[in-house]
């Protein structure tokens, strides 16, 4: 019988590309396993099967420059790309080795093929269970099983790792060698930089000699275990577990500090291990991720931008045109002017203003403005208003001054001490606090800053309250509308209570996904932009003000402030209503389209967890919080809590003495940004 060994192999692997043509000691990783595997006396021929894709043009052609023969076919059904490459080598027992094992032994091969010839078996492994070093792993089956489970697999899964239909259909004759130790736990294989720098670590330890044995480099662990250390976090076989967002995730918290650019998108604040992490596409309310699985997005739906839902046609349209017209040019684009003349009718009390891109910039900015306008450095704050120096100076005396603003754990490491002091934090509906605050710094704040409303609605006239004291004491009143704006009325959330400030700022929902920011303001005060240095190219782009002026002409068409919070009012009651249906506990909050919920129980954050697994395996991105968008229509809603309703039995079954803990698929989620690691 015709004994072939297919060599699996790719250049475009997620955790670490390239990896089998990455030199280990002085050699591509996989001529070294096809040399290693030459040895064997039981095979008849050697075949690498790679994928029909560009990127595995240079692996096919060095793998056919040493002598071996090389076969393509598809990249995502690998079964398929098996099957074929069986049929044109003619094979009758097929050996599968991965192309990512170079420790690979012939000696062991041998061993397996004379057990499966001498058997009356289908499949012979010694994957089920684990007992080998991963990277030793062994397959070996008839060409009439690879035949027949090509035929019959028909799950995403099956057809990529191959064999697992054979292993568990029940309709094979399976037989596993297990080794009379269980070195399972043992690394051999390379899936992730760590692992290369340990098989680097045993060939050079070999060199120049590449054909030790296994059992040796076993010996060798033992002897000099440090050899070893670097990849033993890692978990066994999990490659086959992750899903591609999560293992591009890994190889990112490797190369980017915190892992993402936004913290408020770190898998950690969902769902640790399991979340999706990257997205291929998104549209409406729903987004497809890296393995192209679709997800109706009832979560944050990019952290508050998308009011509109993802990519609006309109908007898309105009920016389309933009982008083939020219983005930017030495001259200025007129956008920039159309869009503040459109704020500015929007909000009468405004006279002038400036853009930026971003909601951290333009925080900076009014900022900067307000004390060139006063000659004052202090700011009093309420809520959360970005990532800057001025802002997170206000946790220099101490780290825990913003846990009442959104967001618990900032740390002000790398900010000048000198700021200490400079930046007030006080609570919301809490107007003696604010008093005393400006009474025991008279003339030295430059501005009041503060959300309109985020978590809670004002009390007792509290907003002109904090007007009249600004005004009083000739202080700049600054209303951060990044987050709050356009979500009740059109425009700022300030326009519902009837309380002007003296420089409102936007972002997020103004470019439904485009990145615009903008502070208008009264004249006198916008003026003192002049004196001072405010200045960036790219705030003089044309994408993010094109897109805003069309993002505004569709919400004043749809009244998309009246859709949205409508939906969110309900979504609320319905959170409610489920609560009370199994007697739990929670507390609702937030403005109506952007609300959530919490769990009055030590456990809550371990709930919270529990909700995301559940949902994401019911096809939903989902927390404990909505930022609702107008393609969030009742069909969805109610699909939502239909899902939605099964976990919260869980939920009161735990309540009652049931441990949360056997029902978590891993951690629980991070409930601040103190655990970055």
């Amino acid at each position: 019988m015709s004994s072939v060994a297919i060599v699996q192999a790719r250049l475009g692997s997620t955790r670490l590309p390239g990896k089998v043509l990455k030199k280990v000691v002085d050699k591509p990783m996989i001529e070294i396993l096809l040399m290693r595997l030459s040895q064997s006396k039981e095979l008849d021929s050697i075949v690498v099967a790679t994928s029909d894709q560009p990127c595995d043009d240079d692996l096919y052609n060095f793998v056919e420059s040493l002598g071996f023969k090389c076969t393509r076919g598809s990249n995502t059904d690998v079964l398929g790309r098996y099957l074929e490459a069986a049929k044109i080598i003619n094979a009758e027992t097929i050996i599968r080795i991965t192309g990512d094992c170079p420790i690979i032994d012939s000696a062991l091969v041998d061993k397996f093929i004379r057990i499966y010839q001498q058997s009356n078996i289908d499949y012979l492994s010694n994957l089920n269970p684990y007992s080998f070093p991963d990277g030793l792993d062994i397959e070996v089956m008839s060409f009439n099983s690879l035949n027949k489970a090509n035929t019959e697999a028909t799950s995403d899964y099956d057809r990529e790792h191959v064999t697992p239909f054979i292993r568990n259909s029940g309709l094979f004759k399976i037989k596993n060698i297990s080794h009379t130790e269980d070195l399972s736990h043992v690394r051999l294989t390379v899936d992730e930089i760590d692992d290369l720098n340990v098989i680097n670590n045993i060939f050079k330890y070999f060199s120049p000699n590449i054909f030790f044995t296994w059992e040796q480099v076993i010996e060798l662990r033992d002897r000099n275990p440090k050899i070893f250390k670097a990849n033993m976090k890692i978990k066994n076989n999990e490659g086959s577990i992750l899903g591609t967002g999560q293992k591009l995730y890994k190889r990112a918290k490797k190369i980017i500090p915190g892992g993402t650019m936004l913290l408020s998108k770190r898998p950690e604040m969902f769902l640790p291990e399991k979340w999706p992490s990257y997205y291929s596409k998104a549209k409406g309310c729903k987004v497809w991720d890296l393995d192209g699985r679709e997800f109706i997005d009832m979560s944050i739906m990019g952290i508050g931008t998308n009011i509109l839902g993802y990519g609006h046609p309109e908007v898309d349209e105009s920016v389309m045109k933009t982008v083939k017209d020219g983005n930017m040019s030495t001259l200025n684009c007129p956008e920039e002017v159309y869009l503040i003349e459109k704020l500015i009718q929007m909000h009468p009390w405004a006279d002038m203003g400036r853009l930026a891109r971003s909601g951290g910039e333009i925080n900076a900015i009014s900022i900067r403005i307000a004390r060139a306008a006063t000659g004052r450095d202090k700011v009093a704050i309420c809520g959360y208003h970005g990532w800057h120096d001025w802002y997170l100076s206000s946790n220099l005396n101490s780290n825990k001054n913003l846990d009442g603003h959104l967001i618990p754990g900032l740390q002000p490491n790398g900010v000048p001490r000198g700021l200490e002091g400079t930046t007030l934090p006080f609570n919301y509906n809490d107007i003696e606090q604010l008093e005393r605050l400006v009474q025991n710094n008279k003339d030295q704040i430059a501005a009041i800053k503060m959300e309109v409303s985020r978590n809670e609605g004002p009390e007792k006239d509290y907003l002109q309250k904090v007007r009249k004291l600004a005004t009083d004491n000739n202080i700049v009143l600054i209303f951060d509308e990044c987050t709050s704006g356009f979500r009740e009325s059109f425009g700022g959330l300030h326009k519902k209570y009837g309380v002007n400030p003296d420089l409102a700022i936007f972002a997020k929902a103004l470019g439904n996904g485009y990145a615009i920011s903008a502070c208008i303001g009264k004249k006198e005060i916008m003026k003192a932009a002049e004196n001072t240095f405010i200045s960036s190219t790219f705030w003089t782009e044309r994408v993010g003000p094109t897109a805003a002026l069309k993002v505004l002409e569709v919400m004043e068409r749809e009244k998309s402030w009246e859709v949205i919070s409508k939906s969110g009012s309900n979504i609320s009651s319905l959170w409610t209503k489920l609560a009370d249906k199994y007697s739990l506990e929670i507390h609702t909050w937030g403005i109506p389209a952007l609300s959530g919920y919490s769990f009055k129980s030590s456990n809550a954050i371990a709930y919270k967890t529990l909700i995301t697994q559940e949902m994401l395996k019911k096809g939903y991105l989902a927390s404990n919080c909505v930022y609702v968008c107008t393609e969030h229509t009742q069909k969805i809603i109610d699909g939502y809590f239909s899902e939605l309703d099964q976990i919260f039995i869980k939920i009161k079954e735990c309540e009652e003495g049931r441990d949360i803990k056997t029902l978590l698929d891993g951690p629980i989620c991070h409930s601040g940004f103190n655990r970055l690691n």
